[in-house]
Formats: structure tokens, sequence, C-alpha cells
């Protein structure tokens, strides 16, 4: 175990070398009740959430006026909806989530069609994401077969970082990440493996993007194929009745009351997947280094807004637990957080960062490895230019 002291400012750094806890003392410190999953309290969650979402929409809807979004007051009402329904969709979407686990109850099939409704009607190809976040559970850190981001080798980007931050400079640049991470990364991902990872299934490298809409993509194993093409059916099916909504309310009403939540989900998950498994102290590990638990291990948690946490069902300050127990239902998870802490002392690791300056700090400081092999820590091009600047002197 590492006996570092505990850092107040940050999580502490990981050699990648210190003793971990086998995953069978971390299970026995857990009361056993937390591993138990209730359809009838999960379903409460769910509908929890739906009414929030339907109250909020049903408000703006009826009593926002639409005619004139110059008009001030009627750009900063729609602007509060936007972020209130889109914070809002983003429990619906957590529980979906965990459908996708098999943490919603005990009944498969309840789970797997609960899971396709809800992640269907938020644009997610539920079985084809539910595949690859998979292997992003199981291979968390690993720098070639880990999926959602997984970090970029410098020799490849390095050269644009170079020329995007002597245009841009380095406050810019980190907001640059940001914009692209949040509000490109999630489509890009889907779409082109945008942050995914280096390899097949098979251990060869692609020969094309991976594509989570596309059941032939290298992304799937054969087994797959008819999956991911019920995703995709899915996903066209609500694309098809988001366009008859539109014919029938307008577009600007579909663009208000869908499109931008939507994208405000869309933000609210990459930042979630993003900050807690980004961070210059929490390694990447090669092949010849990685393990599960070591990687589950620099899983990180973060403090989120209580009120945030609680629709959002704790995924970002128990992401840990999330991690070492997948199929553990999110209302058990805090406690099984605490039941951990002492079993994994300064391997646990947290940020007290508030969440908005996390996002800047890991834009500037968070942009690259050096390579695929051995132990590896997130560099930014700031790094490279103080390295080449103490080499000129």
């Amino acid at each position: 175990m590492c006996q570092s002291k505990v850092k107040k400012d940050g999580p502490n750094r990981v050699s990648g070398k210190e003793k971990v806890p086998e995953l069978r003392e971390l299970r026995e410190a857990v009361p056993k009740h937390c591993f138990e999953r209730s359809l009838v309290k999960s379903t409460f969650f769910l509908a929890r959430d739906l009414v929030v979402c339907y109250a909020i929409a049903y408000a703006a809807y009826n009593y926002l006026p639409m005619d004139d979004l110059t008009n001030p007051v009627q750009a900063l009402g729609w602007t509060a909806y936007v972020l209130a329904e889109g914070t809002a969709m983003t429990g619906v979407w957590v529980v979906a989530h965990e459908c996708g686990h098999q943490a919603y109850s005990d009944y498969k099939w309840v789970n797997d069609l609960v899971g396709y409704i809800f992640h269907t009607a938020l644009l997610v190809p539920y079985f084809s994401w539910q595949y690859s976040h998979g292997v992003h559970h199981s291979r968390v850190n690993s720098i070639l077969d880990g999926e959602s981001h997984v970090p970029d080798i410098k020799r490849k980007v390095i050269g644009m970082y170079m020329k995007m931050t002597d245009a841009l400079g380095e406050e810019a640049f980190a907001l640059v990440q940001v914009v692209v991470h949040l509000v490109l990364g999630w489509p890009l991902y889907l779409a082109v493996g945008f942050t995914g990872a280096k390899r097949r299934p098979d251990g060869a490298r692609f020969k094309s993007r991976p594509n989570h809409f596309n059941p032939y993509s290298e992304l799937f194993p054969e087994r797959m194929r008819f999956k991911a093409a019920v995703s995709t059916v899915g996903i066209l099916a609500m694309l098809g009745l988001l366009v008859k909504l539109g014919m029938m309310y307008g577009t600007r009403t579909m663009v208000l009351m869908y499109w931008l939540p939507y994208l405000v989900v869309n933000a609210w998950l990459v930042t979630y997947t993003w900050l807690q498994h980004t961070h210059e102290d929490l390694p990447h590990f090669g092949e010849d280094e990685w393990s599960w638990m070591r990687g589950t291990l620099c899983t990180l948690d973060r403090p989120y807004p209580w009120l945030i946490d609680e629709m959002h069902h704790h995924i970002g300050t128990t992401h840990v637990t999330h991690h070492v127990f997948s199929k553990m239902p999110h209302y058990h998870a805090q406690e099984a957080t605490e039941a951990m802490k002492p079993v994994l002392g300064d391997l646990y690791q947290f940020d007290p960062t508030p969440i908005h300056k996390a996002l800047i700090e890991t834009g500037k400081r968070c942009h690259f490895v050096d390579g695929v092999e051995g132990v590896q820590y997130m560099k930014s091009v700031w790094d490279e230019r103080k390295a080449a600047t103490k080499k000129v002197d």
C-alpha cells in the first residue's frame, strides 16, 4: 500500500508500483447489502428524474415565450431552461447507463429494455455503447486498449499542439481544449473513436476509424453485429420521431426544447468521463505494466455541487466505487466508498478542485503521454516548451 502523505490539494502521485489490494479485500470491506439491486428503488429514481424533466419542460413550453429570442428576458429564460433541463436529463442518462452495467435490477431483460428505451431517447446507441463502455471498465488507463479519454501519443500531436499554442496562448488553448471536449467530444467518440482505443479487440491496429453506428465496424467482435444493428435502428427511429415533432411544433421549438438540452447532457457526460480519468498525477499504463486493479484505482473522485450530485446519482463523487463494482447500484455507492477508504488508504484518489477550475486545469496540463510502454503520465505542450528552453540554456 502506498504510504505517501495524503495531499490536501489533489490526488496522491501514483508511481504505478504500489501494492494494490485484491478485489476480495475490497468486497469484504463493503457491507453485503450494498451489492443488492432493487427494481423498485431503481425505478423510483428513474421516475423522479422523468418527473423533474417533464416539470421543467412543461413550465418552459407553457410560460416562456420564444417569439423574440433577441429579447434579453427571453434569452435568459431559455438559457436557464436549457441548462436546467439538460442537467436533469443527465440523471436519466446515468440511470440508463446503470442499466448497461446490469445495476438497475436483478433482471437482465428489464435492464436492457429500460436502458435501450432511455439511451435511445438521448441518441445513445445502447448495445453498441454498452459494449465499448464495458471495454472501458475492463481496460481502465490502458494506453493501447482503454476506451474513452485514452491519451494521445506525443509524437502524433506535438507539432499540431505547438502551432496551436503559438497562435492562441496558454489560456485560450486550454479553453479550446475544454470546448472541443464538451461540445464535440461525445459525437466524435461515437462516430470516429475520438479518444478511444488504439487497437481492435483482437489486438490488431484499427484499419479504419471505429464507429458505434456501423454494425460492421472494427470496434465490434462478430457476436456484437446484431445488437449494434438494433442500436442503430433505434437511433434512426428516434431521429425520425424528432423530425416529425419538428414538423408538428416547429424547428425553433425542437431546438430549444430538445436539441440544446441534449448538448448539455453531452457536456455533462464528457465532463464525468474526462475528469474522473485524467490528472497529471495519475498514470496510464503500457501493456507491460497494466493490470485491472492498478488501472481501476487510478480513477478519481471529484466534488460536484450538492444538487447536481444528487440529480446525477453521485456518479462523479463515487466514481472509484463505480469502477471497482460496476454492478453496484448508485444508491449504495456512497456507503461503499466510505467502507473502502480504510482498505485503499492513500490509493483512494480524490481531487477537491472545483469542477469549473478542474476543467481548465485539465485543458492546460493534460495533452499527451510520451509513449505506449511502461508507466506514463499526462504531460502538456508547456512541459515540452520548458524542456526545450532548458536544453537551449
